[in-house]
């Protein structure tokens, strides 16, 4: 199943019909976030998602193509922060970007989270979006926090941020889906002040 409409609503929907947008969009996107979480991407579908915010079908095709396209939109515009706080030291960058809201200790992100992973091996359409529009967003701010750090002589000389950047989340979401142990702001703790921040050159208790 492609999440493609129907030619014949295609066609009923005709080019010209106004936009949703504003409010009415936010509040698809929050129905669409909260089915995702219920059901997950592979049972999610536009009646469903439809129903739940009060709209039509058509109404859903209007704005979106596809249901990928759909729940990228959503996740993009999904809770936590469009910037990672600025401190003044890398590790209080990281405590207070991976442990507020849309962090790695949010429950809720962390079970939508949980709900698109099968669908990134399932759906080459939805990867392609979720890799290009989601992903590489999240990438970018997670950055940041480590070039401060770099400007501000906080790194090593050698330190390779492509492989040092991911290893919080990467460490964090082992235990979430491999070990099943919901993180709190203790493990964040731990794993940066003996794992992250000594591979990084950066002394632990300076803050």
């Amino acid at each position: 199943m492609t999440g493609a409409p129907p030619m014949n609503l295609a066609r009923a929907l005709g080019k010209h019909r106004p936009r949703v947008e504003g409010d009415r969009e936010l509040e698809i996107l929050e129905a669409t976030l909260a089915t995702l979480g219920e059901v997950g991407y592979d049972r999610l579908t536009m009646d469903a998602v439809a129903t739940r915010a009060k709209a039509s079908k058509a109404t859903l095709y209007r704005r979106w193509s596809s249901k990928a396209n759909l729940v990228v939109d959503a996740l993009a515009h999904s809770k936590g922060p469009h910037e990672f706080p600025d401190t003044g030291s890398l590790r209080g960058d990281l405590e207070a970007g991976f442990c507020g809201m849309g962090g790695l200790t949010d429950p809720d992100a962390v079970a939508v989270f949980s709900s698109v992973l099968t669908a990134i091996q399932r759906d080459p359409e939805f990867a392609e979006q979720f890799r290009a529009r989601f992903v590489a967003e999240k990438l970018a701010l997670s950055r940041a926090p480590w070039e401060r750090a770099k400007a501000r002589g906080e790194l090593r000389d050698d330190i390779d941020l492509d492989l040092i950047e991911p290893a919080l989340a990467g460490i964090v979401l082992h235990r979430v889906f491999v070990m099943g142990q919901l993180p709190d702001e203790d493990l964040i703790t731990r794993v940066l002040d003996q794992i992250i921040l000594p591979a990084a050159g950066v002394d632990p208790t300076r803050d």
